[in-house]
């Protein structure tokens, strides 16, 4: 489904795989872009392949100080 921002920018719905709300993800979103879930606040990666698109959460990698 597209959506046109108020600045004329045409947007897409993606489901948040976490809580299934509708993410607004802009047209010209490259490869890897950070959206974030408007109810739940999760971060998700933009994933582009060929036509079509899809959101996963981000994964955080800590570092290990070998604690």
């Amino acid at each position: 489904m597209e959506f046109h921002s108020g600045g004329g920018e045409v947007m897409s719905e993606e489901k948040c795989p976490d809580c299934e709300a509708g993410v607004l993800v802009p047209d010209d979103a490259v490869d890897g872009e950070i959206v974030t879930c408007p109810d739940c606040g999760l971060d998700l990666e933009v994933t582009l392949n060929g036509e079509s698109r899809s959101v996963k959460a981000v994964v955080m990698e800590k570092e290990d100080w070998g604690e």
